[in-house]
């Protein structure tokens, strides 16, 4: 596919201006080596691979002489495979010259949890963890209505709708951006041999696994429950595998990106929270496609994954979107004792909240929105002010308000200019 401009690329090539180092990292195949090189090249520098051997060897052998040879800014791809070594050497030259924007650094697995690296660089870089293409980077558009949603006014523009069957075709595409021009079978395989990549390269190399034929197994057995809470105890025994064991293999699951934690969000309110946190696959292309499921299997009513791959497929444009962004906001999931549940929670530093579901219905009733206005009701009660929007995304064409500071939107308004 054509190249795509990253909205991460501003906020990398900034911060290459004040922090000395700068840490790009995320799932493998997500884009990472293409900003990489375009970056540093563009200012001058050199861009290396550790997943090139020889690269590796003489960086393994002596680093210090190995990054000082290089022209700066200096781009190392998949820094995680240098070891500790490797990243203390770079503590070394940067906090000799405290000079901004020296390395950019890559990784496809989360620098701060690998076990092999003992050195974080804290106050010496910043972290950046860049996901698959989002739908608006997809789109070429950068939309304005997650910021809307939080100034608390949303200007309701009208987006050119699409139907049902092109979300269900966006959300078994996915955003990588190797598959993401494929065709369906060509796709499913390329997932496949991603899996196999990523298990035996980055998990494999890095962790202590004895049973990793138990990995592909737990990820296809999480993609079952994208968008729900999990048991780990059910997997272990329908996995057959120790409960301690599955707990690791899942940690190394989240240290490769492939699946996305939202904690339980709670604030004073009367019903005591679920504490249990909410998993979503990072991709619902890979979800699907390790479910067997296309745009046909999943457009029946009748169809039981096509709600949370939906949800799963909006959450992570969300997500991407604001990852992107100037504005600091954490994501969770509410879910109390009486059932009540809430697919997204969204608070800025500034206490600001907006509450997000997600339907895969055309059709969205007031009915559906009761438990974004029981929110509203709550936090206005606790805490006037901080509840901003509560917003129902679904699959039709309907936009409006409903409520005080409750709307209904179609999913598209998050990449439709």
């Amino acid at each position: 596919m054509d190249l795509v401009d990253r909205h991460m690329q501003p906020r990398v090539e900034d911060a290459l201006g004040w922090a000395r180092v700068v840490m790009l990292h995320g799932a493998r195949q997500s884009g990472k080596t293409t900003l990489a090189r375009a970056v540093v090249e563009s200012r001058g520098g050199t861009y290396i691979s550790l997943d090139d051997e020889a690269q590796r060897s003489l960086a393994e052998a002596d680093p210090i002489t190995y990054l000082v040879s290089q022209r700066h800014p200096l781009a190392v791809d998949e820094v995680q495979l240098g070891g500790d070594r490797l990243i203390r050497a770079v503590k070394q030259l940067v906090d000799a010259e405290r000079t901004p924007g020296r390395f950019l650094l890559t990784g496809s697995t989360d620098f701060l949890t690998v076990p092999n690296i003992s050195e974080s660089l804290a106050g010496r870089v910043q972290v950046f963890r860049l996901s698959p293409l989002s739908e608006a980077e997809l789109a070429g558009t950068r939309p304005t209505e997650i910021d809307q949603w939080f100034e608390g006014a949303p200007r309701l523009a009208p987006v050119t709708p699409i139907d049902r069957d092109e979300y269900l075709a966006r959300l078994c595409r996915g955003g990588y951006p190797e598959a993401a021009g494929l065709d369906s079978s060509a796709r499913r395989r390329w997932f496949r041999s991603y899996i196999d990549t990523v298990v035996q390269r980055d998990i494999a190399a890095l962790a202590d696994i004895r049973k990793t034929a138990t990995l592909p197994a737990l990820l296809q057995w999480t993609a079952g429950l994208t968008s729900s809470q999990i048991n780990l105890s059910d997997a272990a025994r329908k996995l057959q595998t120790s409960r301690p064991a599955i707990t690791s293999y899942f940690e190394w699951l989240h240290t490769v990106f492939l699946v996305h934690e939202l904690p339980a969000w709670t604030r004073s309110l009367t019903s005591r929270p679920a504490r249990r946190p909410k998993y979503h696959l990072t991709d619902s292309g890979l979800a699907a496609s390790l479910l067997g499921a296309d745009p046909d299997s999943l457009a029946p009513p009748t169809a039981t994954a096509t709600g949370p791959l939906l949800e799963t497929f909006a959450a992570n444009e969300i997500s991407r979107q604001l990852s992107a962004s100037d504005r600091h906001v954490r994501l969770s999931h509410y879910r109390d004792s009486h059932d009540r549940e809430i697919d997204l929670i969204l608070e800025s530093d500034d206490g600001g909240v907006v509450a997000v579901e997600i339907k895969a219905t055309r059709s969205p009733t007031s009915d559906q929105i009761h438990r974004l206005a029981w929110l509203r009701d709550k936090l206005n009660a606790v805490a006037p002010g901080s509840f901003r929007a509560g917003v129902l995304l679904h699959t039709g064409e309907q936009s409006g308000r409903i409520g005080e500071r409750l709307y209904l939107r179609p999913i598209n308004c998050l990449w439709a200019q």
